[in-house]
């Protein structure tokens, strides 16, 4: 007898003042549905507003992956231009102005909306091989918004992020390791109890004071964000885009015509 695979979703387990959420998708080394995406902000808002809970551990589901990006099936049918950044805007956005401590556990890979979303974490926890990358230039031809874009420079720095968008080259976990982005990596067998440490650590401290603290620096880097719609507009209603998500969808190379 053969038993049907679980479907796509997001588990939320509450353990005293610590929550795990699990993005559950092996299959596609967790990669993130809609449906996905909109549980996430309701986790969110819910964790948001719970005054027991002290720290969250986002991770994945397997060894394979955090978060490998977005399911590229739901690109086919998007035809409302920048409006899929704006959306997914505002989902990270409530995981960025989580009250509480939050850390991403890594295995694997953590690329595209997987690195955007390590990157909304206060920490980053990662076995020795994780990789990290956004490849966009390689395979779907999409771009970021300013908002994530402004994150992602806060936290990797200019050259890190220009590196990752414009070769789409994957970094791996030591080099991010060295330049402060990796809070600690650990080998696979060790990392659930190292992520746990830094937890109750974290949960044993001043509970207003990490509030204040985060969200004032996450406003300073959401202040004054430029309007680059024309930009978002034009690359997802370029044919390059069109084409990166066919390319992708039947296996194969894209081919890039700059229009």
């Amino acid at each position: 007898m053969t038993t049907s695979p679980t479907p796509p979703c997001i588990d939320l387990d509450i353990d005293g003042k610590i929550a795990r959420v699990i993005f559950n998708h092996p299959a596609a080394r967790n990669a993130l549905t809609w449906p996905m995406y909109e549980d996430l902000k309701k986790i969110c808002d819910s964790l948001a507003s719970n005054p027991d809970i002290r720290v969250v551990i986002f991770r994945g589901a397997g060894d394979k992956a955090f978060v490998s990006g977005s399911d590229i099936q739901q690109f086919v049918d998007l035809k409302k231009d920048e409006a899929y950044e704006v959306a997914v805007d505002h989902i990270f956005a409530s995981l960025q102005q989580l009250p509480m401590p939050t850390i991403a556990m890594i295995k694997g890979l953590a690329v595209g909306s997987g690195l955007l979303m390590a990157t909304a974490c206060d920490f980053r926890i990662s076995t020795k091989d994780a990789r990290f990358g956004i490849p966009v230039a390689r395979t779907l031809g999409n771009c970021l918004s300013p908002s994530n874009l402004s994150w992602l420079a806060a936290h990797l720095g200019i050259p890190t992020v220009k590196k990752m968008l414009l070769t789409a080259d994957l970094i791996k976990a030591p080099e991010l390791l060295g330049s402060g982005f990796l809070y600690q990596t650990a080998e696979a067998v060790d990392i659930d109890v190292t992520v746990n440490m830094l937890a109750e650590k974290l949960a044993a401290l001043a509970p207003t004071t990490q509030k204040a603290s985060k969200l004032v620096l996450a406003r300073i880097l959401q202040s004054n964000l430029p309007d680059c719609t024309d930009l978002m507009r034009e690359t997802y209603n370029s044919n390059d885009f069109r084409e990166g998500v066919n390319a992708f969808l039947e296996g194969r190379p894209p081919r890039w015509v700059g229009e």
